[in-house]
C-alpha cells in the first residue's frame, strides 16, 4: 500500500535522524537540557501526544483546503495564461511578478488584515504551493498535441474545451505527479503560517516548544508532520489512480 511504503520511508529517515542526534549527545556529553534522552521523549509523547495529534490533524485539514484552492486557482490562471494573446501575456506577467515577493515577507500584511485565524493560514498555504502548480499547468496546457489536434482542426471541431481535454489526457501522468508533489508544499505552507503568527496547528506547537527550548516536543511534532504528510500524499496518489482509470475507461 502507498501509505505503508511512504510511512516506512519517513520512519526510516526519522529514526536515523533521532539516533544520530542521540549519538552526538552521548559522544560529546551534551546535557539533557540541550538534547532530551529517549525516556524524556517517551514521557512527552505520553503526556502531550493527544493534543499534538489534534494540532497536526488541524494542520492537515487546512493544508488540504489550501492545496485545493491552489489547484483551482492555478488551473484557472493557466487556462488564461496558456495563450499568446494580450490577456494571456498579461496574466502570465502578473502571476510571475507576484511570485517575486516571498510569501514570508508579505505574511505580516496578511496577518494584519486577516488576523491569526483560519483565513491567514489558508491563504499562505495556497500561495506557497500555487506557483509551482501554475508553471507546470501553463507548460502542459500550452503544449499542443499535434498528432491528435490536427484531425479536429481539419474537421473544424477543435474548440478550447476539447483542446484542454486532449492536452490534459495526454499529460495526465505529469499532472498527477505535479499535484501529488505539491501536496507536501501545502503542508509546508500551512506550518510556516502557523509558525509565524497563528494560534493553532502543529506549527504553533513547534513555535511554543522553540521558545521553551523543548526539543522533545519539537521531535514529536516532526514525527506527526511526517505521519500526516504520508497520509495525505497516499490519498492524493489513490485519487490520481482513480481519475486515471476513469479517463482511460472513457
Amino acid at each position: 500500500m502507498p501509505f505503508i511504503q511512504r510511512f516506512l520511508q519517513f520512519l526510516g529517515i526519522y529514526i536515523t535522524g533521532v539516533m544520530t542526534l542521540w549519538g552526538v549527545k552521548y559522544f560529546f556529553g551534551l546535557s539533557d537540557y540541550l538534547v532530551p534522552p529517549p525516556l524524556e521523549l517517551l514521557e512527552v509523547a505520553a503526556s502531550d501526544g493527544i493534543r499534538d495529534l489534534l494540532a497536526a490533524a488541524n494542520t492537515m485539514l487546512v493544508a488540504v483546503a489550501g492545496h485545493f484552492v491552489a489547484v483551482l486557482l492555478a488551473t484557472f490562471v493557466a487556462i488564461i495564461g496558456r495563450s499568446s494573446t494580450l490577456a494571456g501575456n498579461l496574466t502570465r506577467m502578473a502571476a510571475f511578478n507576484l511570485q517575486a515577493y516571498p510569501v514570508v515577507a508579505i505574511a505580516p500584511i496578511i496577518f494584519l488584515f486577516l488576523g491569526d485565524g483560519l483565513a491567514s493560514r489558508l491563504l499562505i498555504a495556497s500561495l506557497i504551493c500555487y506557483f509551482p502548480l501554475l508553471l507546470s499547468f501553463i507548460g502542459i496546457f500550452s503544449q499542443p498535441v499535434d498528432e491528435v489536434e490536427h484531425f479536429f482542426k481539419a474537421t473544424g471541431r477543435l474548440n478550447i474545451s476539447l483542446e484542454l481535454k486532449i492536452r490534459t489526457f495526454e499529460n495526465l501522468d505529469k499532472l498527477i505527479t505535479v499535484i501529488v508533489g505539491s501536496g507536501t508544499t501545502a503542508m509546508v505552507g500551512t506550518i510556516v503560517a502557523e509558525f509565524l503568527a497563528a494560534t493553532q496547528g502543529v506549527g504553533y506547537v513547534i513555535r511554543k516548544a522553540l521558545y521553551q527550548s523543548n526539543l522533545a516536543k519539537i521531535l514529536i511534532a516532526l514525527f506527526l508532520i511526517g505521519l500526516f504528510s504520508s497520509i495525505y500524499l497516499s490519498l492524493l496518489e489513490g485519487c490520481g489512480k482513480l481519475v486515471k482509470k476513469r479517463m482511460i475507461g472513457i
